[in-house]
């Protein structure tokens, strides 16, 4: 079965921060938002080029790769400044899933045959400009590396004689032919170039014209036609939105066809507005865009679940849902584990922020770091005891106490739950 082909983006990284080029410094707009959106927007891959030139600032851009990788669900490789095994360890250990050698270089050849045999030549790429490392090294390569980077079109056919590595290759101008052209050489892994990091290029909309002219791209291909779906009198099908991330319900509306395949071909919520006799993408006027992550019928086909990554907020009204005008209410207990540690995070919060007074919380803020760390290890000591005994209920007891002087750690440290759950989703 023929893998997808990938669009791939690609960053700089200065002083952690993204910045425009090699050659231009100048920071983009935030980096983790711009990492979001590569994310959500439909690209299958990300470059990380590492422009430091000193150790700390090295240190740094890995430490800001490692942050970016908890934000995404895409691979990540990284480059730049990879001088000893070392590096190609903090990269990998920054949840990179492959580490970018470059073959200009001399001791290239040694660190990607110790590198692949440490870690395994799937994370192994060597950009190339030209082919004298593949003339001067071929076995070392066909051992160690799993991917070719080919920074320079006019060595495609000479590495395709050389070698049967798969590679990505760069083309920096948007040239449909051009792009199909390179996509159906069969070794041809993907493309990166500056117009797939311009936030302008429509990716979803590019994968269907890059499908429609025979390229296998991962875009969507519905399972469910319109035509299976139980449409209303007048031709609509009501979508329940929901957060992918926390399942929340974020608004109601409805799509005719046109719809439907508008939302399937650019991955972004689009509807049928009952008013205004249009359609309409979301966010298109307010930049409060809707990515698609998944569509679901229900039981009799007449209704859609969408889960998406919502930009900002879902309601016109500023609301984070469009649900918030409350009828009745009843109270509850609240059961949902990531809400319960969430409602608890805010409470010790709040406690941090606005201090009262009696407050065990408060207490132990007042007392630093040192108590707070103190009553973490007693924490933990409790729990071992407690485990040694038969009775589930003293180590329920243990574990819950543990977890609330760990949440006071965390707001003094400044770590969040949505952190925690990304690191803990990452491995």
């Amino acid at each position: 079965m023929r893998e997808y082909k990938n669009l791939v983006a690609t960053l700089y990284l200065k002083n952690g921060k993204a910045v425009k080029s090699i050659d231009n410094l100048e920071e983009l707009e935030d980096t983790k938002n711009l990492i979001k959106l590569y994310n959500d927007s439909g690209i299958d891959k990300i470059l990380i080029y590492d422009l430091s030139t000193e150790d700390e600032e090295h240190e740094l851009n890995i430490h800001t790769i490692k942050e970016l990788n908890r934000l995404l669900e895409i691979p990540l490789c990284a480059g730049g400044n990879i001088n000893r095994l070392e590096d190609v360890k903090k990269l990998i250990y920054a949840g990179c899933k492959e580490v970018i050698l470059n073959g200009s270089k001399p001791s290239t050849a040694q660190l990607a045959m110790e590198a692949s045999k440490r870690f395994g030549k799937e994370k192994i790429i060597i950009s190339l400009k030209n082919v004298d490392y593949i003339f001067k090294h071929q076995k070392e390569l066909q051992e160690s590396v799993h991917e070719i980077l080919v920074m320079n079109q006019e060595i495609l056919d000479s590495v395709e004689n050389l070698t049967d590595i798969i590679y990505l290759v760069e083309q920096n101008e948007l040239d449909m032919d051009k792009l199909t052209t390179l996509l159906k050489r069969d070794n041809v892994r993907g493309i990166c170039g500056e117009f797939i990091n311009d936030l302008e290029t429509d990716i979803m909309k590019l994968k269907t014209e890059l499908s429609r002219n025979g390229i296998k791209m991962d875009n969507f291909d519905p399972a469910i036609s319109w035509e299976n779906l139980k449409k209303n009198s007048d031709g609509l099908i009501p979508v329940i939105v929901q957060d992918y991330t926390t399942n929340d319900v974020l608004m109601c509306a409805y799509m005719n066809e046109e719809a439907f395949h508008a939302t399937i071909n650019c991955g972004k919520m689009t509807y049928y507005s009952r008013s205004r006799q249009e359609l309409w993408m979301k966010g298109e006027t307010s930049g409060h865009i809707q990515y698609v992550k998944e569509l679901t019928a229900d039981c009799d086909f007449d209704t859609i679940l969408a889960k998406v990554s919502q930009v900002g907020v879902a309601c016109h009204t500023g609301n984070p849902s469009c649900f918030f005008n409350e009828i009745v209410k009843k109270e509850y207990i609240e059961k949902n584990p990531l809400k319960v540690f969430e409602t608890v995070y805010n409470i010790i919060e709040d406690r941090k922020n606005n201090p009262k007074e009696g407050s065990y919380t408060n207490y132990l803020f007042d007392k630093g770091i040192d108590k707070i760390l103190k009553k973490v290890g007693e924490e933990c000591t409790e729990i071992v005891i407690a485990a040694k005994n038969p009775d589930p209920e003293e180590i329920k007891y243990e574990i819950s106490d543990f977890l609330y002087h760990v949440m006071v750690l965390m707001v003094e440290k400044g770590v969040t739950w949505e952190e925690i759950t990304q690191e803990l989703a990452q491995r």
